[in-house]
């Protein structure tokens, strides 16, 4: 495997008024591209944060987070915007979906935003809804559909274009154990079967121990993690 993202010396910290609040800092942290890869930590330890800036949704205090070896803080906003519609998918907590479309529009739209052609991807997203299982919900409207169902579109809206990296922050936060093991399961085999780098931040140990690899971030900093 080859190196993808890379932490050197990074630091965050939010400023308000009368303080400054220090997340994390210099940590330092290796992805290797194709690895699966747990985050866990208490409430307000900074997962999240972690994930952002693997996103390119924020931008580190210190220090350089880079991806295949350009630092991600010297992109633009558009070739920002570019990095995470092309080479990133998204899967939160909150899925996110658009209640008024069906579960088939909601996992094109990614693609139709990028501007691809309607008809064109429609045949993709309903593959790629057969993939988790939901070729008989393709044409549901999202409130119909349990919250199982609902996290599993997110998943194949994610992943619909192909992406080189798939963020999770508690993709299984909002969900009943077995569908928790379940979503857990889809991952990693899309993990798998795709070739994409899967980070995942969580608090369900259960999950973090399907994936290769685990760290906790405590007071700050990260350390390695097993969940055997």
């Amino acid at each position: 495997m080859s190196e993808l993202y890379k932490f050197s010396d990074v630091g965050k910290k939010f400023s308000g008024p009368g303080e400054n609040l220090e997340i994390f800092k210099n940590i330092n942290l290796i992805v290797e591209e194709g690895e699966a890869l747990a985050i866990v930590g208490a409430s307000g330890s900074g997962k999240s944060t972690l994930l952002h800036l693997m996103g390119a949704l924020d931008t580190p205090s210190t220090g350089i987070v880079a991806f295949d070896g350009r630092d991600m803080a010297l992109m633009s906003p558009d070739q920002k915007a570019a990095f995470r519609n092309k080479t990133l998918g998204f899967v939160f907590q909150f899925h996110h979906l658009l209640p008024e479309f069906s579960a088939l529009e909601n996992v094109a739209m990614p693609a139709v935003i990028g501007g691809a052609r309607r008809a064109a991807v429609l045949p993709e997203a309903r593959a790629m809804l057969e993939r988790v299982g939901l070729a008989d919900r393709a044409d549901s409207k999202i409130a119909t559909l349990s919250g199982g169902e609902r996290q599993r579109v997110a998943i194949a809206r994610a992943v619909l274009l192909r992406p080189r990296v798939l963020l999770a922050d508690e993709p299984t936060g909002n969900l009943d154990e077995i569908t928790g093991a379940q979503v857990g399961d889809m991952l990693n085999e899309l993990n798998r079967e795709l070739g994409m780098t899967l980070v995942v931040v969580t608090h369900n140990l259960d999950l973090a121990a399907r994936m290769d690899r685990g760290l906790e971030l405590r007071a700050g900093a990260l350390y390695e993690k097993s969940f055997a």
